[in-house]
């Protein structure tokens, strides 16, 4: 008589994606590819570098980690690429250690509003520009990619967050349409749809947020 072997159990899955308390970033150590599984075998989604198109360090968004039969550490992590959305899975040792921050970006370009959640709690808010209707900012889940000053160029400010959000619509824009959060040389045309597509800030607002967030704060779009 056959008897049927016991299935195997599912490898438990830690969620680290908790915005505004909790959440962790981490630098890309190495060049690889993200898998839509957290196995070597499964389908490649996007490759991480291990820098932006802005010569910063790269970083990702971790948001769950597990390990599988052989031990290895497999974290998932919200990735810069086309389509927005995606999320892919590498092992522990392409990253750097896990770095905490508490902070976390709410943007409504239904009330053109921008908040900062900081240990659960709601530290700071202000009127912002969003994208124009032929040119929306992109909804969904993000994060800071890096921080940028120093333009020699008033228009943005005295500095900008690049986001790991694309344009849906920009695709031919130089770095493919990013996104950032960055300040503004108009303030007066905050707060409206006013951008193609990125989130405009008057400087003394950006200056404020600057002292609440770093690079790896999640970001949120509605």
């Amino acid at each position: 008589m056959l008897i049927a072997a016991a299935p195997a159990h599912a490898a438990r899955i830690e969620n680290l994606n908790k915005p505004g308390t909790e959440s962790y970033y981490a630098f890309v150590e190495k060049a690889v590819g993200a898998k839509s599984q957290p196995k070597t075998s499964a389908k490649t989604v996007g490759n991480l570098r291990r820098k932006t198109g802005e010569g910063t360090d790269d970083l990702v968004l971790v948001i769950a980690r597990t390990t599988d039969r052989k031990g290895r550490v497999w974290l998932k992590a919200r990735l810069p690429i086309r389509p927005n959305g995606t999320t892919g899975w590498v092992q522990r040792r392409a990253l750097s250690e896990l770095q905490p921050v508490n902070s976390w970006i709410k943007v409504s370009t239904k009330t053109y509003r921008l908040s900062v959640i900081k240990k659960g709690k709601r530290v700071f808010s202000a009127s912002v520009g969003v994208g124009q209707p032929q040119w929306p900012t992109p909804k969904g889940q993000f994060y800071i990619r890096a921080k940028l000053t120093n333009f020699g160029d008033a228009f943005y400010g005295p500095l900008a967050y690049v986001t790991s959000a694309t344009s849906p619509t920009l695709t031919d824009w130089p770095g493919g349409g990013i996104v950032g959060i960055h300040g503004t040389s108009l303030p007066g045309l905050i707060p409206g749809q006013i951008s193609h597509g990125c989130v405009r800030v008057k400087n003394a607002d950006i200056l404020k947020i600057d002292k609440l967030v770093e690079v790896g704060t999640p970001i949120t779009i509605t």
